[in-house]
């Protein structure tokens, strides 16, 4: 079965063609970076303009990489929630139309889960995990039972964890996308130059939540009070700091939420999912130095990350979890509307 993802919730109109739910047959991303770098982030009606100019284009492109006819797919998927507004209707209105002129189903899909979702398209991982999103737009800890269900454990009290990363680049004045330039500085930085202040949020509910505001507020309005004495004050040296206070608070609350739970499968998607701190703190999870949770029996955990080109926004993640939805029989009509909003997901602690 032949399913065409569209994604198009923030600046990135993706398309792609996935078969039964694994194989990317084909995969096209149109990005609009050139076109938000002038304003260090995107404009949203500047987006959403471009995804009309771009998605017609994109679409022919995605099957022309396929080498197939447009009567070939079996359904389409489209991200209707959550995102820019403007940029997913754009998407789908496209997809509707699409459905509708090919008479094939048509499914609304969550960004969120598709995420999730992603690694699934590098290998097969078997149910329950425990999932990381983490992005510029969501920060969340789930213990992921289905593709379609998920229980929240902890997520950001305030800024999101990419957010953060593109706040202090466009502070600093470091370019964007920030996420990419703060990663790239980091490498050639310090992380002792500076001792930025991460929060104690390990009490009751919030046990498994991060906060990235006091961080961020550190950063670009008390730099001189978390200086190190002998290090030079240099971008290098700021990003490597920030970023291993960015990074370590979470993944502490990673291992914290792995630990209790249980889950010996990590399971990381987004765009921060590619920084290249992130991933190697994440692999190199403690193995045997942590005691699992009484009749839990784990000690050690696997980390599974999708490729780099699947941790930024993408139609194949749309369009494997589409393909999950198809077969179960789940439809979408042609009144499906979108949201700009993040669902109500069932948590674990309410």
């Amino acid at each position: 079965m032949l399913i065409l993802g569209i994604e198009s919730s923030c600046d990135d109109c993706s398309l792609a063609i996935v078969e039964d739910g694994r194989r990317i047959v084909a995969h096209t991303v149109a990005s609009q970076v050139e076109l938000h770098r002038p304003y260090d982030g995107v404009v949203p009606e500047l987006a959403s303009r471009a995804h009309t100019e771009l998605i017609l284009p994109t679409y022919r492109e995605t099957l022309k990489r396929a080498g197939l006819e447009p009567a070939a797919l079996d359904g389409v998927a489209v991200t209707s929630r959550p995102g820019l507004s403007g940029s997913l209707v754009v998407g789908v209105s496209f997809a509707k139309a699409l459905a509708y002129g090919l008479d094939i189903p048509l499914i609304g899909i969550d960004h969120i889960l598709a995420h999730l979702y992603a690694p699934q398209l590098a290998e097969p991982i078997e149910y329950p995990f425990l999932g990381v999103l983490v992005s510029g737009g969501h920060t969340l800890i789930c213990k992921v039972q289905d593709f379609d269900d998920i229980e929240v454990l902890g997520t950001t009290i305030d800024d999101a964890c990419g957010e953060a990363f593109d706040k202090v680049a466009k502070h600093l004045g470091l370019g964007y996308p920030g996420g990419v330039v703060i990663d790239r500085l980091a490498r050639l930085g310090n992380a002792e130059a500076f001792r930025f202040p991460v929060p104690s949020l390990h009490k009751g509910d919030h046990r498994y939540d991060v906060s990235y505001s006091g961080l961020k507020t550190a950063v670009v309005n008390q730099l001189d009070q978390f200086h190190t004495p002998g290090f030079e004050k240099s971008h290098e040296n700021i990003a490597a700091a920030f970023e291993k206070a960015a990074v370590d608070m979470l993944v502490s609350r990673v291992l914290r939420a792995a630990k209790d739970t249980g889950l010996s499968c990590i399971v990381a998607g987004g765009g921060v999912a590619a920084n290249t701190y992130f991933r190697s703190r994440l692999a190199e999870a403690p193995r045997g130095r942590h005691k699992p949770a009484p009749g839990a029996g784990v000690s050690e955990y696997t980390v599974v990350f999708p490729p780099l080109e699947l941790c930024t926004d993408n139609g194949a993640m749309v369009a494997g979890i589409g393909y999950q939805h198809i077969i179960r029989g789940d439809r979408s009509g042609l009144d499906l509307e979108v949201s700009s909003r993040v669902p109500r997901f069932r948590h674990a602690y309410p």
